[in-house]
């Protein structure tokens, strides 16, 4: 019970809303999901995504959040609390964001130095081909850049719960949004001459966006989108990283968790949309469907050189993107660092400021060596579901395609097999509240969501 009253918590649920919403609008919704949505039939992956959130991403964040606010412990602790059988769920768990804090703010570094490239006026220095592989591939502005985004991150987090993340997050989560509004209109009205002479408008490429697209779509190729749907979800619910259950763990008892879990997938989704409405358009105007590539040249290559096509105002525009890019960064750079500092603090009895200073000397030795991946220790490695890639790639898919599937089909089991889905209904409607969706709960918690992560870990194995 001690415990229990020195744990931080969130003043009210507004800020618990804005900071799970915070962490999960990250770089994974503003680069990855309108690759997707551009590669997998537009209008058809939106549909799909939205459904999945509906279903498998409420019911994972449900159980996250529930396991948070009932144990009063981050994901280190909570499992073993719960069943003792189930700790080692909670090790990987820790693992996870472990792994994924050092790589994230080596990418947060890239993002601030953009944005410093176009805060000064030397935008059109980033269309250069050479620009973004002579940055990575550089011994030591890379390193630079990720040391101030790691201590932007640390600094918020020493500052605590209600007095750095919640008080960040109200502050930067409305700026945020409006930036995403603001660019996704100004998208919409982009238009310019084809070189068959036809005028290309964002509105056209907002059709390919939000139109679906069922040409070459195959039952094979229809379960590949919904795998990709399914991926995404880990991204943009920030599931499966132990950092749901560490913000749960800071929500008052009396707070209504049914309903800021919806104002949380709402605030996502949107997110996730608008990002599509943003990027898309302006990329088809300037660069037609070819542009579209995957990750971080889709950001920092072809963005660039759609910003430049815009003429002087593309310089205004670039430093407004890569700004609201920064602070999507940043929020989900802290909710990472928190789950991992709030594990030590629960599990060895560490202060704040002993965790932070620890955790952060680890992710600076690890993201080091994550930038020098890029030159002094290049290497190449085909990966087991095909892919190649070095440092940061082989850090992103042991921590997103092999431990998160593997975490959250730990905790499938252990709600829907061990403790029973009315543990999580009980501790969602504990002051009273409605269940809408309890029948679907139950039915995903114990059934869909273990298969369809099971089918997801087999495929990130190469094995199906």
């Amino acid at each position: 019970m001690e415990q229990k009253e020195k744990r931080g918590k969130f003043k009210g649920s507004l800020g618990f809303v804005l900071a799970a919403a915070g962490s999960a609008v990250g770089l994974g919704n503003i680069w990855r999901f309108p690759y997707l949505a551009a590669k997998d039939g537009g209008g058809l992956f939106l549909v799909i995504y939205i459904v999945l959130a509906l279903t498998f991403g409420f019911t994972l964040l449900t159980t996250e959040i529930s396991i948070g606010r009932n144990t009063k412990q981050s994901p280190l602790t909570a499992y073993g609390k719960l069943n003792k059988k189930f700790s080692f769920v909670g090790v990987i768990a820790y693992i996870v964001p472990f792994l994924i804090m050092p790589y994230y703010c080596v990418i947060g570094g890239w993002v601030l130095k953009y944005f410093i490239t176009f805060l000064t006026g030397h935008g059109s220095d980033a269309t250069k081909d050479t620009y973004f592989t002579g940055f990575i591939t550089d011994k030591v502005s890379p390193i630079i850049f990720l040391v101030i985004f790691l201590l932007i991150c640390a600094v918020i987090i020493y500052k605590g719960v209600s007095g750095g993340i919640e008080r960040t997050s109200r502050i930067m989560m409305p700026v945020l949004i409006v930036l995403v509004v603001g660019i996704a209109i100004f998208s919409l009205t982009l238009r310019t001459k084809g070189e068959d002479g036809k005028i290309v408008t964002g509105l056209q490429g907002l059709k390919i966006y939000m139109v679906p697209n069922f040409e070459g779509v195959t039952v094979k190729k229809f379960f590949l989108i919904v795998m990709d749907a399914l991926g995404q979800l880990f991204y943009s619910l920030s599931v499966a990283m132990g950092i749901m259950i560490t913000y749960g763990s800071y929500v008052p008892g009396r707070s209504h968790l049914v309903k800021s879990i919806n104002q949380i997938e709402i605030f996502d989704t949107l997110v996730a949309f608008l990002a599509g409405v943003m990027i898309i358009p302006a990329v088809f105007v300037f660069m037609g469907t070819d542009g579209m590539s995957a990750g971080p040249s889709l950001m920092f290559v072809s963005l660039p050189k759609v910003f430049a096509s815009m003429g002087w105002i593309g310089n205004v525009i670039g430093a407004l993107f890569f700004g609201m890019v920064l602070f999507a960064a940043i929020t989900s750079g802290i909710s990472i660092l928190e789950a991992i500092v709030s594990s030590l603090m629960d599990k060895f009895k560490m202060s704040r400021i002993q965790a932070t200073v620890f955790e952060t000397t680890i992710a600076l030795i690890i993201g080091i060596i994550v930038c020098l991946g890029y030159n002094i220790l290049y290497f190449e490695v085909k990966l087991p579901n095909g892919s190649v890639g070095q440092i940061l790639d082989i850090l992103d898919y042991i921590s997103n395609l092999v431990l998160m599937p593997v975490v959250s089909i730990g905790t499938c089991i252990l709600v829907g097999w061990v403790l029973k889905p009315e543990f999580v209904i009980n501790e969602a409607t504990r002051n009273g509240e409605k269940f809408g969706r309890k029948k679907l709960y139950i039915v995903m918690i114990k059934f869909v969501c273990p298969i369809l992560l099971l089918i997801l870990l087999l495929m990130s194995l190469g094995l199906f």
